[in-house]
């Protein structure tokens, strides 16, 4: 007999979620009325997907009666990541399928220990060794969703500038860049590079991430310089896919990818960038 595989803790608030909602007669789409939300935040939430911010808790304890129930539970389960990411980096977690687009730097989900550290050293002028430790530990430890050999499904897709944008020195890149190329031939992912010689394409404005669930509705994910915006609603997340498809029309296919990669990381090990 095949044991049921423990909740976590955000599961466990959005099944006391659900149970409370249920119990107040509300379906999901008269609570997020009530909360200012979409149904698929409510689902989300219920889904132990994605935490409500402060406000919204504080609104389902309004709305339910629970007198700050669930307002006072988010202390017990508030993340480690910044603000702006917290929500994408919970649904990252529980996503079948993440497609994503970088622009200069390699994907989070994707970087070494190095070259993570590479990064936070770059814009933490005052840092010390213990904070870019914590730093480092929390970026990679989203490496996880790697770990299964089939699921989530990735693609990646880089501008040619990641590569050539040195993060931590020539080995750093050197390793950076060949870890992915390892998992591109392993097949663990779907690897695509879209080289300066395309010129303007559709993604150049923004990094994107879009990512799909075995049972809700899709999301995607764009971020800029300390702020980050995650949409639901279905007209921006199918303006997102579309745009994601034309700029991997331009790509190169994986094999062309695939070599470039690798050829870049030598050049980095031999001192050629």
């Amino acid at each position: 007999m095949q044991r049921r595989k423990p909740r976590t803790a955000r599961e466990k608030y959005g099944e006391e979620l659900r149970l409370r909602r249920a119990a107040a007669g509300l379906t999901q789409e008269q609570l997020s009325e009530q909360v200012v939300c979409s149904r698929t935040h409510i689902a989300h939430f219920e889904a132990g997907r994605r935490l409500p911010n402060r406000d919204d808790a504080r609104r389902i304890d309004r709305a339910l009666g629970t007198d700050g129930f669930f307002e006072r539970w988010l202390e017990d389960l508030e993340s480690k990541y910044a603000d702006h990411f917290a929500s994408a980096a919970q649904l990252e977690q529980q996503a079948t399928l993440i497609r994503q687009f970088a622009l200069t730097l390699v994907p989070g989900v994707l970087q070494t220990d190095a070259y993570a550290r590479a990064l936070f050293r770059a814009y933490s002028p005052n840092h010390t060794a213990e904070q870019l430790d914590e730093a480092v530990a929390i970026r990679t430890k989203r490496r996880h969703v790697l770990d299964g050999p089939a699921q989530p499904v990735i693609w990646t897709l880089l501008d040619e500038a990641v590569l050539r944008r040195e993060g931590g020195g020539r080995h750093v890149m050197a390793e950076q860049l060949g870890r992915v190329a390892d998992l591109a031939q392993t097949g663990r992912l779907r690897m695509h590079v879209l080289p300066y010689g395309v010129g303007a394409h559709a993604l150049m404005e923004s990094l994107l991430t879009l990512m799909s669930f075995e049972d809700s509705a899709p999301v995607a994910y764009v971020e800029g310089f300390l702020t980050g915006n995650l949409m639901d609603d279905p007209a921006l997340v199918s303006t997102c896919q579309t745009a994601y498809a034309l700029a991997l029309s331009d790509a190169l296919s994986q094999q062309e990818s695939l070599a470039l990669v690798r050829a870049a990381a030598e050049d980095y090990a031999h001192g050629q960038q």
